[in-house]
C-alpha cells in the first residue's frame, strides 16, 4: 500500500547493531539472536538485507566499538549504509539504495529504540514507505539517569504507538520476529 509508485519490494533494515551501541542494551542477547534470525530468513526469502552503521565522536568509524556485533554477519553483496545522524536517511545514500531495489516497504530492527530506530521509522513513513517494526528485535540502553523511562518501557511504548500509527496511503505496524511477513 506504499505511496511510492513502482516499488513493490520489501527490505529488512538493520540499524546500528554495533558493539558499543548494544554493549549494555536491554535484553541484548535475545534481540541480537532475533536480528540474526531475521537476516537469515530474509536471505532465504530473497528479501534484501540493508545494514546501517553509525559513527560519531563516541563511536569513531573504524574503532572496535563501531564494528557490528560478532554474532551478525554482513554479506559482501548486502548494502552497508554509513550514517552520522540518528535518522538513517539523513545525509546517506539509503533512499537511492532503496529506490534502486524498488523497495516500498521496510521491516526495521536494531538499536537504539529511542533515537535511531524512532527517527528512522518516522522518516521512512513520511517519505511514503510502509514500515513494520519488529517488536522483539529492537533495543536501547538505560538512560533513566537522564530522565528517560527504563528501557523496557521505552521499547513497549514504541511498540504500542507504532502499532497504531497511521497516515494516508501507508501502513505502519509491529510484528514479532517469528510472525513478521518479509515478502509482500
Amino acid at each position: 500500500m506504499t505511496t511510492l509508485a513502482e516499488r513493490p519490494h520489501t527490505a529488512l533494515l538493520l540499524i546500528d547493531v554495533q558493539v558499543d551501541v548494544v554493549a549494555d542494551a536491554y535484553d541484548r542477547d535475545a534481540v541480537v539472536a532475533n536480528i540474526a534470525a531475521l537476516a537469515e530468513r530474509a536471505r532465504e526469502e530473497d528479501v534484501p538485507v540493508i545494514w546501517v552503521q553509525h559513527s560519531d565522536e563516541n563511536t569513531p568509524k573504524g574503532s572496535e566499538g563501531w564494528q557490528y556485533v560478532p554474532e551478525l554477519t554482513l554479506r559482501d553483496e548486502e548494502p552497508l549504509i554509513h550514517k552520522r545522524y540518528p535518522d538513517s536517511f539523513d545525509d546517506t545514500p539509503l533512499e537511492e539504495v532503496l529506490a534502486a531495489a524498488q523497495v516500498g516497504r521496510l521491516v526495521v530492527a536494531g538499536a537504539s529504540t529511542d533515537a535511531c530506530i524512532r527517527s528512522t521509522l518516522h522518516s521512512a513513513f513520511t517519505r511514503g514507505y510502509d514500515v513494520t517494526l519488529v517488536g522483539d528485535a529492537h533495543t536501547t540502553s538505560d538512560l533513566s539517569q537522564w530522565g528517560a523511562p527504563p528501557p523496557e518501557q521505552v521499547i513497549a511504548h514504541t511498540n504500542l504507538y507504532w502499532k497504531y500509527h497511521t497516515g494516508p496511503g501507508r501502513t505502519a505496524g509491529v510484528e514479532t520476529t517469528k510472525d513478521v511477513t518479509l515478502t509482500t
